[in-house]
């Protein structure tokens, strides 16, 4: 629950940011009252987080990495893919899918450190009592 939560508002935060730099827009929305892709921040991409955190909790460094290209991979492709073929999302200015593999493939190890930390707290809290 912890990394959904936390991988929707990373993704939620970004995405905002990202439209109102005028990086990103999405012509076609599912909500019209948010300016993000509410199905890709608030379903896939923090359950694709969860999967990822559970297949690398036991793995190296270089495991995590490349458990991390084998995760934002498919998923840069499958957004190049939909910004060149549907009206869903367009990319403005400078941004490109390489940008879109950076802060996917960011997020992901970025919640992965985040859970390291969460759980040595909870390790350590319950060594405490």
């Amino acid at each position: 629950m912890i990394i959904f939560l936390l991988k929707s508002y990373i993704a939620s935060i970004l995405d905002n940011l990202l439209v109102k730099k005028g990086f990103l827009t999405y012509p076609v929305k599912l909500l019209k009252t948010f300016d993000v892709s509410v199905l890709f921040s608030y379903l896939l991409f923090p359950a694709s987080c969860i999967y990822f955190n559970q297949v690398t909790k036991n793995s190296s460094m270089v495991g995590i990495l490349v458990k991390c290209l084998f995760f934002s991979v498919p998923s840069t492709l499958a957004e190049h893919w939909i910004e060149r073929n549907t009206n869903l999302i367009r990319y403005k200015k400078t941004w490109t899918s390489f940008h879109s593999f950076l802060s996917i493939a960011g997020t992901f190890l970025f919640v992965r450190f985040m859970m390291v930390l969460i759980r040595k707290a909870a390790i350590k809290q319950s060594g405490e009592e």
